[in-house]
This record gives structure tokens, C-alpha cells and sequence, in this order.
């Protein structure tokens, strides 16, 4: 079954640690209240296993027009290839931000949960610490 009752849309998350740039995207991220949002990030994910709390990292809600960047984004593992090779962006603290996205947010890992219902991902809570917007439309997921 694939449920499709929301609109979501793609948000690249990337960030420097131990000199390794990580990068993804993730399509189930929602704000939880005026400086939290939460992701779920897929257990098979490179960035997701990496990811720790009190890491800061970069959220970006990237615009209609930056399609190529999500498919490669979502294209192989961080530690096997430069996922952000040719990607215009810039580092802020650790956090990467994609540039010309329509949000950019520097964030803080307050919190990771697993749950036996959420199949193994780590759900993610982060505490917006920079918000950057760019008024530019959102690229849907779909």
C-alpha cells in the first residue's frame, strides 16, 4: 500500500562531520511547533546512521526547478561518492544549505527515536536554530 494523502515536499539534509560531507533527501519532514520539526529518515540511509544528537545540520526545503539536485541527492551513499559535487551550496557551523532553496534552516538534533512501527528509520527531532527564506515555490516529492 502507498498512501498518498499529503502533499509533501523534498528537502535536502546535509552536513559536515569528521571532515565527510553527508547529504539526502527526505520527503516526511513537519514542523511540531515554532522552532521544532521532525524527520524520518530512512534506516538505510548513510546520513540517517550518522546522524547524532547535538549534531547541527542543514535543512533545506529545495525550490520547483531543483529537481536534478534531489535525483542525485537520492542517488548512492554518502561515504561512496561527493553526493554534493556540482550542487551550488554553502557551510554554515557544520550545516550544509543548498543554495536557491526555498527554505534554509541550520538546526540542531535535540532527539532520535525508534519505534518498532516506524520499520527500523530514525525519527528525528530538531530544533531550528537560523531560518533562511527565499520565497520561491516548493518542489513536491511527487
Amino acid at each position: 500500500m502507498s498512501l498518498h494523502a499529503f502533499n509533501s515536499g523534498c528537502n535536502a539534509i546535509c552536513f559536515k562531520k569528521n571532515n565527510i560531507k553527508y547529504a539526502m533527501c527526505c520527503a516526511w519532514a513537519q514542523m511540531i511547533d515554532y522552532d521544532k520539526i521532525t524527520l524520518l529518515l530512512g534506516s538505510q540511509s548513510v546520513t540517517g546512521k550518522n546522524i547524532e544528537i547535538g549534531d547541527i545540520v542543514g535543512v533545506s526545503a529545495l525550490s520547483v526547478g531543483q529537481k536534478d539536485i534531489a535525483l542525485k541527492l537520492g542517488d548512492g551513499h554518502s561515504d561512496e561518492v561527493d553526493k554534493l559535487k556540482n550542487i551550488d551550496f554553502y557551510e554554515d557551523n557544520n550545516a550544509i544549505l543548498i543554495k536557491g532553496a526555498s527554505t534554509n534552516l541550520i538546526c540542531k538534533v535535540i532527539d532520535i527515536i525508534k519505534k518498532d512501527y516506524i520499520k527500523g528509520d530514525n525519527f528525528v527531532v530538531l530544533e531550528v536554530i537560523k531560518a533562511e527564506e527565499n520565497h520561491k515555490p516548493f518542489l513536491p516529492i511527487a
